[in-house]
């Protein structure tokens, strides 16, 4: 099936909204038409809320947003909506038909840009691993290879908008979620500045500061209106990042100016291979870069190659997963046990709680020196550091499964994916994943600009002097709406 809007991205469907040649209704009626078609191969919307789409798409309180009338997809992780099913895709609370009475701030901050929720998308269970197959809802396919993972644990939202479903969906990162999913899937990703959105009403800051929260999209113009709408403190917040000069899409089209750009193709500290589709689209990215003006050279912190990081991250990450299973027994008043959540899960918070609280506040201690020495790098002069996204093409779906005997094996493996994402959620610092590169088999293969704390418009500018230079909005995987 087609239609006349799978093609356009968000500003482009709000615009003849705006213009009147379309209603919101007949956006979503669409919206809903291809979910309905194109969903049953990828798996990627596990909740459809379409009464509730359809009624506030032909409401006269409808706000009048930069998105007026544009369907949308929310991640079923952190973010939740009001009387909305919210499973984080946990079994556990897919059982009991956990729902949430209100939106988060995130939410209503959607809402208030005209984004008309049609459903929820899937996740891995916590989000916990960089691929999106959670026993309760069974994994999502890539559009561009159905055999191949969408990444995680924004994959149901990313496999959506790569497919054409909807132009944008919510998406978030407390480890590259945001970015490897849509450099598995072709999108752009931009994981902003800590404290740029907000974590309310119910918490200051999830897993120590690691996760932010945004959307995956088809165009920069997108992903900056997005957080033109979304960003800023909201009351009780414990930091946030520095207030833009002007409105981040204003950055959209303006010249960069020539930058200093740092390349850093092998992994940090060597710890893993890096693909050499990966390697090429780095290397192929840095060429384009310097053609267009900028100095490109081989350069990085050096403060990333420290090899006790892995130890100190997973330390906070498994105080987070213990943490998740002692708020969800707290909220729902039953005791979680190890048959309520995947191996895994349990696995990663066993190792939570053997970590004391002092050890827990030492791992955070050293990853906070270590996140001053990275960043001085962009002090001395740099502007940008320019990686591949993940290590490898986007993994056949099951690559991360872990058997009985080693029920961590699937976080030990996502290790060797990812080496590139994680240090930026520890720096807090912004990072965008850019769709400028597809192997030769055809999947897309992203790269990763990093810029210094709170300069999210420096890879604004540079993300759309690329989208320019080389564009990727025809690229459109072999399933499509």
């Amino acid at each position: 099936m087609t239609d006349d809007f799978s093609h356009l991205d968000a500003t482009g469907q709000a615009d003849l909204v705006r213009a009147g040649e379309v209603t919101a209704l007949e956006l979503v009626e669409a919206a809903i038409a291809r979910i309905e078609a194109v969903n049953p191969q990828l798996n990627a919307v596990i909740t459809p809320l379409y009464d509730r789409a359809r009624t506030e798409a032909v409401s006269h309180s409808l706000p009048d947003g930069p998105f007026r009338g544009v369907p949308f997809l929310l991640k079923d992780l952190s973010a939740h909506s009001a009387g909305d099913p919210f499973h984080e895709g946990m079994g556990f609370l897919k059982q009991r038909g956990w729902t949430e009475p209100h939106d988060t701030t995130l939410v209503a901050r959607f809402r208030a840009a005209g984004l008309i929720v049609v459903g929820k998308t899937n996740t891995p269970e916590l989000g916990i691993l960089p691929t999106t197959e959670p026993l309760a809802y069974g994994p999502t396919h890539n559009p561009w290879d159905l055999s191949r993972s969408t990444g995680g644990s924004s994959g149901g939202s990313a496999a959506a908008v790569a497919a054409g479903l909807v132009p944008l969906a919510h998406a978030n990162d407390g480890g590259g979620s945001i970015r490897i999913p849509a450099s598995e899937c072709g999108l752009v990703g931009l994981k902003p500045t800590r404290g740029r959105v907000s974590c309310g009403p119910e918490f200051g800051d999830v897993m120590g500061g690691l996760t932010a929260e945004l959307v995956v999209s088809r165009s920069v113009r997108d992903t900056a209106t997005a957080l033109d709408a979304v960003q800023g403190m909201a009351p009780g917040d414990p930091f946030s990042a520095p207030d833009p000069l002007r409105p981040f899409l204003d950055e959209v089209g303006v010249p960069a100016g020539a930058l200093r750009i740092g390349v850093l193709t092998a992994s940090p500290g060597g710890t893993v291979a890096v693909h050499p589709d990966c390697v090429e689209a780095t290397e192929a990215v840095a060429r384009l870069l310097e053609g267009l003006g900028h100095r490109v050279e081989p350069s990085h912190p050096a403060a990333l190659d420290d090899l006790d990081y892995t130890g100190h991250f997973i330390t906070n990450w498994a105080a987070g997963a213990a943490w998740n299973l002692d708020y969800w027994s707290r909220r729902t008043g039953t005791e979680i046990g190890p048959e309520d959540v995947e191996p895994l899960t349990w696995a990663l918070a066993d190792l939570g709680r053997s970590t004391t609280a002092a050890a827990w506040l030492s791992a955070r201690e050293w990853l906070q020196a270590n996140s001053r020495a990275v960043a001085a790098w962009w002090d001395e002069g740099h502007d940008l550091l320019l990686t591949p996204t993940i290590a490898e093409p986007p993994p056949l779906l099951g690559t991360f499964d872990s058997p009985a005997d080693n029920p961590l094996h699937g976080l030990f493996r996502a290790a060797e994916l990812v080496p590139f994402t994680p240090p930026f959620n520890v720096t807090g610092q912004p990072a965008i994943s850019l769709p400028l590169h597809w192997n030769a088999d055809g999947l897309p293969i992203g790269v990763q600009l990093v810029a210094a704390f709170g300069r999210e418009d420096l890879l604004l500018r540079v993300a759309a002097q690329l989208e320019e230079a080389h564009p990727w909005a025809r690229r459109i995987p072999p399933i499509h709406a």
